[in-house]
């Protein structure tokens, strides 16, 4: 594709995270446009376009994939139904950032991994934190030996407040949250593969729906092939904001990333130390949203593969997908797929 070209983005849901990716399409990525908005939800797509200057909006997904005048599609749908948009926009000969997780099951990652294959289409995962600087410079610094062997691993995601746990889909937490620290797991031990998990988790914030099938919180472990032990945690309501860190210990020393603060401010009071902390992923994680869609359109143009690729994102659900079984289960659980 020509490098002096503007690419001209579609975007598929314009939901919260749909809108965020819209605003950064359409004013955040130089060389690119936001050209095309599509959700089936009435008002929805219009909503966003007069916000943000689109002239096309569409009702269905494939309308908007059927354009000649689209070259890639942003996918912020609802979840279940990543893999099967995956398919017909590589299909569609568009290329894709999908947010995680791009599928719920092996079966439709294999099947949206081939379809952009097939089409030689360019497929990115919405894994924020690969883009994050900490977790950047940190990945960086294991590949250069700075801290010897990975030992211990750490990742955790807490969300600030639980919504309606009413509304969420059977294992949320595994698809959906802990999804992006297997993912930075993985990126953190790079070369490795998880081999086996075991999972401890509960319903400590909403009891009452746990014989639905809704959990808030959990903890996993992790053994990875190259000896590696790491854990992954998350939960749904940390009372001080949205809270992401990862920790890589090794056989020469330790790396540490990320925090819950708004900035390095520090109030002294009398009544204590105090300082004010995120609420929101898309504003804990500004730059690293940004940062994922300027890649996305650099990958279009060289035809270079992703950071984010879809096999990382087939790897991580297959880590979810053990979890699931381990909870099940109540022991370790073999990864599908996972090397001898």
């Amino acid at each position: 594709m020509s490098t002096s070209k503007t690419i001209r983005l579609g975007l598929i849901g314009a939901g919260r995270m749909g809108s965020f990716h819209g605003l950064t399409a359409a004013r955040h990525i130089p060389g690119a446009c936001l050209a095309a908005i599509a959700d089936p939800t009435p008002g929805q797509a219009a909503r966003l376009a007069a916000e943000l200057d689109v002239q096309k909006v569409y009702v269905d997904p494939q309308q908007l994939l059927d354009d000649p005048d689209i070259d890639a599609v942003l996918i912020a749908a609802p979840a279940r139904s990543h893999a099967e948009l995956v398919i017909s926009a590589a299909r569609a000969g568009k290329s894709v950032f999908c947010e995680k997780p791009m599928a719920i099951t092996l079966d439709e990652a294999d099947r949206a991994i081939a379809a952009a294959a097939d089409a030689q289409v360019t497929l990115q995962v919405g894994f924020n934190r690969r883009f994050a600087r900490s977790f950047r410079t940190a990945h960086l610094d294991v590949v250069a030996g700075r801290i010897g062997t990975p030992q211990l691993l750490r990742s955790l995601t807490r969300d600030p407040a639980l919504n309606n746990p009413a509304a969420s889909p059977q294992w949320v937490i595994f698809l959906e949250t802990l999804i992006h620290d297997f993912d930075t797991l993985r990126y953190l031990n790079p070369g490795a593969e998880a081999v086996e998990v075991f999972v401890m988790a509960d319903a400590l914030i909403a009891p009452a729906y746990k014989d639905k099938g809704f959990l808030d919180t959990a903890v996993v472990t992790i053994r990875f092939d190259n000896g590696a032990i790491a854990t992954a945690e998350a939960n749904f309501q940390a009372v001080y904001g949205y809270d992401v860190r990862g920790e890589v210990f090794g056989s020469a020393g330790m790396l540490t990333m990320g925090n819950v603060n708004d900035s390095d401010l520090l109030r002294y009071l009398a009544s204590g130390v105090q300082a004010d902390t995120q609420r929101m992923d898309t504003d804990l994680l500004r730059d690293a949203y940004v940062a994922e869609l300027n890649h996305f359109v650099g990958c279009v143009r060289s035809g270079e593969k992703p950071l984010a690729s879809g096999e990382d994102a087939r790897a991580a659900l297959a880590i979810a997908r053990a979890c699931i079984e381990s909870f099940q289960l109540g022991k370790p659980v073999r990864v599908q797929g996972a090397r001898s």
